[in-house]
């Protein structure tokens, strides 16, 4: 049997729950539903909020062949079959899930059939397009950012899968849920399957299945990387590879990880080992262009490298001193000897007098001079 989520998918925009400031009467991605406007777009927003169902329903307003693809498993290849493949209908409507999982090589090789219509492109992603997709390809795709879903909106949903469930039931799953339907739902099916009936003590029994623990937008995700933070704060490479094998596993987006080994070799090595921030960037950019599986083995490579690297947050911390001080005084005046002398009037104000290259004298403000500051001790 299908999972009650796809049972009770919509078909049609009055089907559809959620995202009034898009599909809402007289809103634009409503309109262009409507009026059967063929344009390619970017869907952002969390999980379970309703994306993959819009470009459903906008594929059949079209009356076209709809592929569907995921960014982790699919690549230049799968894209190849759709361009060749032969169809009755008139357009052809990719929709791609996870795009910002697609690598700028990937990207690129999208780019020209979108441009020349031989695909209409529907991405979804939960990530922010303007840091995931190539400059090129989102020029030409419009973005609607899709919400959280409110708990009215989750309620509504849950009334029509038909599903027995007493009021303490549905606030509960309301909570767990946190504006993904998909979730909700997910919990309802798994529990009805497992116990028959959908109460919360049901629903707490199925919660505590394994396989339903790592979820990556819940508490298990931020203790996880939380975790493997640590354990790199400590030099403890073990520990951080064993939390970095259960996020790998859970499919937990590299990038996620590689932008936080990229944080962590700034903030805790610094200025005492600086080619971690080189191995951390290198990582990154290696999770990027090679993605899943093998992006892993690249993981824990820089884990271990930053994990064993020495400790030293004297940058960080002289950083965060600093901005309190512009916090708390404001944008003092900047000495006279260190401004530019663009103009005969600046340098009547004595504006670069008396600036040696080598100046052992403090160029902070007379204010914070008179205070002693010295951030970096």
């Amino acid at each position: 049997m299908k999972p009650l989520a796809s049972r009770i998918r919509p078909k049609s925009l009055d089907e559809f729950v959620g995202q009034k400031n898009l599909v809402g009467k007289g809103k634009t991605l409503r309109v262009a539903i409507e009026k059967k406007h063929n344009f390619s777009f970017i869907l952002w927003g969390p999980p379970g909020t309703g994306k993959t169902t819009i470009a459903r329903i906008y594929a059949r307003a079209l009356k076209a062949e709809l592929f569907e693809l995921s960014a982790v498993s699919s690549g230049k290849g799968d894209i190849r079959k759709i361009i060749d493949s032969d169809t009755k209908l008139v357009n052809k409507v990719l929709l791609l899930d996870e795009i910002h999982r697609f690598n700028k090589a990937q990207q690129d090789f999208l780019l020209p059939f979108v441009e020349n219509g031989e695909i209409t492109l529907i991405g979804a992603t939960t990530e922010n397009p303007s840091f995931e997709i190539i400059p090129a390809l989102l020029s030409r795709c419009r973005v609607f950012t899709f919400e959280s879903l409110s708990e009215d909106s989750l309620k509504e949903i849950l009334l029509r899968a038909k599903i027995p469930l007493d009021k303490d039931a549905v606030e509960w799953i309301v909570r767990y849920a946190d504006g993904d339907a998909r979730k909700a739902l997910g919990i309802i099916d798994s529990t009805q399957s497992l116990y028959g009936d959908v109460n919360i003590k049901a629903l707490e029994e199925t919660l505590n299945s394994p396989n339903l623990r790592y979820d990556k937008l819940g508490d298990e995700h931020y203790d996880t990387i939380s975790a493997f933070i640590k354990s790199m704060r400590a030099g403890q490479s073990d520990s951080a590879l064993y939390y970095l094998a259960r996020m790998v596993n859970a499919g937990e987006d590299p990038l996620f990880i590689a932008r936080r080994m990229v944080i962590f070799a700034s903030e805790d090595i610094g200025i005492v080992q600086p080619t971690a921030l080189v191995v951390a960037n290198a990582v990154f950019r290696a999770c990027e262009t090679i993605g899943y599986p093998e992006c892993s083995i690249n993981l824990a490579h820089g884990v271990v490298y930053l994990s064993e690297s020495k400790k030293n947050r004297s940058a960080y911390d002289a950083f965060r001193l600093a901005q309190e001080d512009v916090k708390k005084f404001g944008n003092l005046p900047i000495p006279k000897k260190i401004r530019n002398a663009t103009t005969k009037l600046m340098e009547n104000l004595e504006y670069g007098k008396g600036y040696e290259k080598y100046d052992t004298e403090s160029y902070l403000p007379e204010k914070l001079v008179n205070q002693k500051r010295r951030y970096l001790k």
